[in-house]
């Protein structure tokens, strides 16, 4: 049996723990209220800018442009949005998780990391780091989410990388948040694409009404297929920070607890301990007394 001494110190290092564990979670629950009011604003506009630009595109059929055809290249270009900390339970590494079960050869990925974590474990495990926007998820802005889809958008073009995702946590609530890969491009077309044109590309009549463009397809997707991509990373920022604070209050929240509980186990030990030792001593008293009689 641990001695008292050896109890009370580890009480006392479980109680310094507590009091970190629980500063942290309430600088974790003031960071949540302010992410996930943005997060909550501007889910709809995200949500909604997906729906229809995706939806736009499934009807337009078979464009000749460079954002809706898919390209020779086998690369995969994957955003990967982790936080710069750790301390938040599975938030990390349920996202990376989706690349590392993705079945996908770690020669057809390029990493684009929003954040150390994630970049320090795909790293790891030998996948390539194409680029590191780890400051970027300290305070996400519209801008970063904008050079980073010009690049892609580029490399994509130029038939360098052949498909465009980006790995997150969404944001449900305080205490729900899912893992999620979004592919961005291209849009899979194939199946609303049929239903609207015949083989020769003209409308068949069918239940789906091909999308039409004025002026031109041409200057209408150099438009909206940016801003789309960049809407859509921007949101996955806004929701991945959110998540995070969120995932770190409850852990935080856990930890407290258990260290509670911990403390208790202890105080129960540290006093049978005690009352061993006064008992102990009591029994010493009383043989003495006897032996001197």
């Amino acid at each position: 049996m641990a001695s008292m001494r050896d109890i009370k110190r580890r009480k006392v290092s479980i109680q310094s723990t507590q009091q970190i564990t629980k500063a942290m979670k309430l600088v974790s629950t003031v960071k949540l209220q302010r992410a996930k009011r943005r997060a909550e604003n501007s889910r709809a506009y995200f949500q909604c800018m997906y729906d229809t630009v995706t939806g736009i595109l499934k009807k337009s059929g078979y464009i000749d442009h460079p954002y809706m055809l898919p390209n020779q290249s086998e690369k995969k270009a994957v955003v990967v949005i982790t936080s710069n900390r750790g301390l938040a339970g599975g938030y990390n590494s349920n996202v990376t998780k989706l690349i590392l079960n993705s079945g996908w050869r770690q020669e057809d990925v390029s990493v684009y990391s929003v954040g150390k974590k994630g970049r320090d474990t795909l790293k790891r495990h030998g996948y390539e780091i194409r680029k590191d926007l780890s400051d970027a998820i300290e305070e996400p802005l519209y801008a970063d989410a904008m050079e980073l889809s010009e690049e892609l958008l580029k490399a994509f073009s130029e038939g360098e990388i052949g498909e465009i995702y980006v790995a997150y946590t969404g944001f449900k609530n305080t205490v729900s948040h899912i893992p999620t890969l979004m592919k961005l491009l291209p849009v899979d077309i194939s199946d609303t694409a049929k239903e609207a044109y015949d083989v020769e590309g003209n409308g068949n009549g069918g239940g789906t009404a091909p999308m039409n463009y004025e002026p031109e397809d041409i200057e209408a997707l150099d438009m909206i297929i940016p801003k789309y991509v960049t809407s859509i990373l921007f949101g996955a920022f806004v929701q991945s920070v959110a998540s995070e604070n969120g995932a770190r209050m409850q852990a935080m929240d856990s930890a407290t607890n258990n260290a509670e509980e911990m403390i208790g186990k202890l105080e129960l030990q540290y006093n049978r301990a005690r009352q061993g030792h006064i008992t102990q001593e009591l029994t010493e008293i009383i043989g003495g007394a006897d032996a001197l009689d």
